[in-house]
């Protein structure tokens, strides 16, 4: 049988007869960025095809994307989603077979039947809470569940759709026309901190789409989608008509802050108590015909929609200017201080001091080990810092340990109050011959012997809500009027206290023995001071255009990432000091929340999402481009012609700088603690032939740089 044909000027009118090898016989649906199939593999399995629009396909970033959505539904693929059975995103028009399941979507069931019973909720919730938990250990963050992406099939409810951020999903977009997620199912770091979108959020979504099931409606429902955007982040959430039983489960994954709501694990626990037994009454939808479609609908995409589903009107100018606007900036203050490289090398600075790349003489055995204090078992990643022979670390009960960098094995390991590790932990830093530690939520820093691991003297910094920097043999502490307090790095006695001219809330960063750097954005412009770490006098200060955040500085020049009030990265800025001289290098395509790394005049600049980009200062040219398709991971770490970061499931990752090939990966190492995903990771550490990095599962590991390919 003959796909049917369709007329007129529609880029589809004249539809694709296969999709590789298989046979397209009907179509079950249409969106905005694809249209999916029906058709059949050579034994007669039924699978649902998507094919990207003509138009999409000549777009380089949105084949990355579709790439990443490939990889991410190979790896989820199990009984909670809908198993991939073959793709091409490299073909003329990328596509993607996954297996055909029966059954409506959620929204579809809810729009023709209302919303659903108790017993039916329970089953739903606990089975999009066991979909979430296999999703998020396979190192994935949906980042998209809403009703139209989850289909009700007989043995129960299915995930679908991974990766793709749809232009037309919203009316609420980015100047460059995209965002991650639709409005009424996005959790508030969505739109307050992009950078910090964990699995966490996914479970937010699952709250506003039991919310849908049970009403129809979510709980921030409103016709504009950036209305929906401030409530989200700034009200309570509408929970009238969720049945008792449930309503404080989900007003829980409704929680402002990730760490308040319930992992999916918690979520399944808690449904128990609510019955005695989960209910095992599975959803019974109305059936296709035997041509895939349903006779009252002709054109009804049951499943993998690939365009807008639940659009919403457009707001009014008024709205966009007040509201929203409030919001972005908002945005942009909570990330105008990126996380920088968590490499600490020398005394007291990291980037500019990393050893160059050294050839392998010899294959490294390689090495994996465990940090822990006797009798203190926890989770979370290591943070270590470099020096040769030794690498100094922290973790979720260790204060700091020395481990033999050959070897593997700890010289020394200081026990410590076991925290959660939520991402913000800084790695050790050495200055003024000490190793200086942050503990205890970031409340104290405590000096300590190198070679014994004995305090030497220790300070509480709990005044300076973690306003804390290293800058040769100093440590700088920004108190909440803004005056600075330095303290000498190896006698914990004060140097000078001032406040900084200019610069109200000065957050400083220094690489190598130069200057302390405080930078501060306004929204217009960014004003940049180099101040003496000795004295606290300013060398000198100057003022930059637009939003800048600073991501390295050597030989006399500073390199700054550019970002849109929707916190894009849009361009690499590089300032030379002597005669002030600046160069601004676009990006071909801004990218999320992106994590950067200086290394000579190239920048190389990680998106979220997996985009990974090398912009070479000198020339002001994008040297190459490569899509990862990691959704979450570390800082990039440079040295010689390798770059090398972590992804949140444990893979440690080579690339050929030269040419932006992937070189090599290891093996996952996830934690068992969900929590374990984390929004800012360890970035590796190369050095002397080896990389060594950390994993959620709580091993530090190291490898021979030499030989990625045989990771």
């Amino acid at each position: 049988m003959l796909p049917p044909r369709s007329a007129g000027a529609d880029p589809e009118a004249e539809l694709p007869r296969y999709a590789g090898q298989y046979l397209l016989e009907t179509r079950l649906g249409s969106g905005g960025m694809g249209v999916v199939h029906l058709a059949r593999s050579a034994s007669g399995l039924r699978l649902a095809v998507k094919v990207v629009h003509a138009e999409f396909a000549h777009d380089p970033e949105f084949r990355g994307r579709f790439r990443q959505e490939v990889e991410a539904a190979r790896r989820v693929s199990g009984a909670f989603t809908a198993p991939v059975v073959d793709a091409d995103p490299e073909a003329d028009n990328p596509w993607m077979a996954t297996l055909f399941i029966p059954g409506p979507t959620l929204a579809e069931h809810v729009k023709r039947n209302g919303g659903l019973p108790t017993a039916q909720l329970r089953h739903l919730m606990a089975g999009l809470a066991e979909a979430l938990r296999d999703i998020h250990r396979a190192g994935v963050v949906h980042r998209d569940l809403k009703p139209s992406n989850v289909l009700l099939a007989e043995d129960g409810p299915k995930v679908i759709d991974f990766g793709i951020s749809r232009p037309s999903d919203s009316e609420l977009r980015t100047e460059t026309g995209k965002l991650i997620g639709t409005p009424p199912f996005m959790a508030p770091e969505q739109f307050r901190r992009p950078r910090e979108v964990g699995p966490a959020a996914d479970v937010f979504a699952l709250g506003s789409v039991i919310v849908h099931a049970a009403t129809g409606s979510g709980p921030f429902d409103s016709d504009s989608p950036y209305l929906v955007a401030y409530q989200v982040v700034h009200e309570k959430p509408d929970l009238t008509g969720v049945p008792e039983e449930l309503a404080p489960l989900v007003a829980r994954c409704l929680a402002k802050e990730p760490e308040d709501r319930p992992t999916p694990d918690e979520l399944m626990t808690a449904l128990r108590s609510v019955s005695a037994s989960y209910d095992t009454q599975a959803f019974i939808p109305q059936q296709r015909d035997r041509g895939g479609s349903r006779p009252d609908r002709r054109d009804d995409t049951t499943h993998h929609r690939l365009g807008p589903q639940e659009s919403a009107p457009k707001a009014p100018p008024s709205l966009k200017r007040s509201r929203v606007r409030r919001l972005w900036l908002s945005a942009v203050a909570v990330l105008s201080a990126l996380a920088g490289a968590l490499v600490y090398v020398g005394s007291d600075g990291p980037g500019a001091g990393t050893p160059a790349a050294t050839p392998s003489t010899s294959a490294f055995p390689g090495w994996s080990t465990e940090l822990s204090a006797t009798g203190v078992t926890t989770n979370g990643m290591a943070r270590c810092t470099y020096t040769p022979r030794t690498l100094y670390c922290t973790r979720p009960g260790v204060l700091a340990a020395a481990v033999d960098a050959t070897t593997g094995k700890a010289r020394w390991v200081r026990g410590g109050v076991a925290q959660r590790d939520d991402g913000s932990a800084h790695p050790p830093v050495l200055s003024g011959g000490l190793l200086h530690v942050i503990s205890r939520g970031g409340k104290r820093l405590t000096a300590l012997d190198p070679a014994t691991g004995a305090t030497r003297w220790t300070h509480d910094i709990s005044p300076y809500d973690g306003r804390v920097a290293h800058a040769a043999g100093a440590v700088l502490l920004t108190g909440a009027d803004g005056r600075v307090t330095a303290l000498n790095a190896a006698t914990g006695e004060e140097k000078w206290h001032r406040a900084i001219p200019g610069q109200p809330q000065p957050a400083f960063q220094s690489y190598g023995g130069g200057p302390a750097y405080a930078v501060s954005a306004d929204g217009s412009g960014t004003r940049v001071a180099a101040v003496d770490p000795e004295t606290g006098a300013t060398r000198w200060q100057r003022r930059l255009n637009g939003s800048l955040g600073l991501v390295g500085a050597h030989d006399g020049s500073m390199w700054f990432t550019s970002y849109d009030a929707q916190s894009y990265t849009n361009a690499v800025v590089r300032y030379d000091v002597a005669d002030r001289r600046v160069r601004r290098v676009a990006l071909h395509y801004p990218l999320q929340s992106a994590e950067a790394v200086v290394h000579g005049d190239t920048v190389y600049l990680l998106g979220y999402g997996g985009a990974l980009v090398a912009l070479d200062t000198r020339t002001s040219a994008q040297r190459w481009r490569l899509e990862t398709a990691v959704t979450n991971a570390s800082t990039p770490a440079v040295t010689g012609t390798r770059l090398y970061f972590s992804a949140a499931d444990g893979r440690l990752f080579a690339v050929d700088t030269t040419r932006g090939r992937l070189l090599g990966q290891t093996k996952a190492r996830p934690g068992g603690d969900q929590g374990s995903l984390m929004p800012a990771l360890p970035a590796p550490v190369a050095a002397d032939g080896k990389v060594y990095a950390s994993a959620p599962d709580g091993s530090l590991f190291a490898l021979d740089a030499g030989l990625p390919a045989n990771w």
